[in-house]
């Protein structure tokens, strides 16, 4: 099972023949279009599956599934959390909990954080399930912490790991959060302005199985977005 994660950086219709080159079997697209604007190039590019939120239809969050994996939105969902979605995806092997996440700044500050801890907290219950993953743009790294904030990045890390949720990059490559060798988002498409804050995190059940970690390259993607796609693969 590949799970891909890619800010597409708006007008996904004209991309997606690029990130489908990765074979995802479910695909988590923040600032994604509409469905009824994505006229694709090709058959082989329509979902078999989707699920698309958001109030401009033009930049949206959108989850596509490419294989027989279903999608659908579970009753929970509390809308003050926007653009965290908590999701079913199933097939006839697995279902999983999927968080998909595009993280959204506060009116009265700048953390988008915030947003990301009240939902965990609301969603406490779902996230003791045996197969969850919270999977998306977090907009959020621990070099950006505040000691006198509660919900910051190292928190919320902290939070999901006393749930048995941890990151899948971190993981695998044994890096520490803040630290990381490859950045997801090169900020206005600098090369020389690097962070890491699209996150794939994964319950210790689905941990045991991965298989593979592979984020893409500056050169082969800042022509298509300033975030880069965080592409995980598990043994399902």
């Amino acid at each position: 099972m590949k799970i891909i994660s890619w800010n597409c950086n708006m007008a996904f219709r004209k991309k997606a023949e690029y990130i489908l080159t990765e074979h995802p079997d479910i695909l988590i697209v923040p600032e994604c279009e509409h469905p009824d604007k994505l006229i694709f190039k090709c058959k082989g590019q329509k979902p078999k599956d989707l699920y698309w939120f958001g109030q401009n239809p033009n930049k949206g969050l959108g989850i596509f599934s490419y294989s027989d994996f279903k999608i659908k939105l579970l009753n929970i969902h509390n809308p003050e959390f926007k653009y965290i979605l908590p999701l079913s995806v199933k097939n006839k092997n697995i279902e999983l909990i999927l968080f998909a996440i595009w993280a959204q700044k506060p009116q009265n500050h700048d953390c988008y954080t915030e947003q990301i801890w009240n939902a965990v907290h609301f969603y406490s219950d779902l996230l003791d399930n045996k197969n969850v993953i919270l999977a998306g743009d977090f907009n959020s790294s621990s070099i950006w912490d505040k000691t006198n904030r509660v919900y910051n990045h190292t928190n919320l890390v902290d939070f999901l790991k006393n749930k048995n949720i941890h990151s899948t990059y971190h993981s695998f490559f044994n890096q520490e959060q803040g630290k990381e060798s490859a950045p997801t988002l090169f900020m206005h498409r600098k090369i020389d302005r690097p962070y890491h804050i699209d996150f794939c995190f994964a319950s210790n059940n689905l941990i045991k199985k991965m298989d593979s970690i592979k984020i893409g390259r500056y050169k082969n993607w800042a022509m298509h977005s300033d975030h880069i796609p965080l592409i995980v693969t598990f043994k399902i």
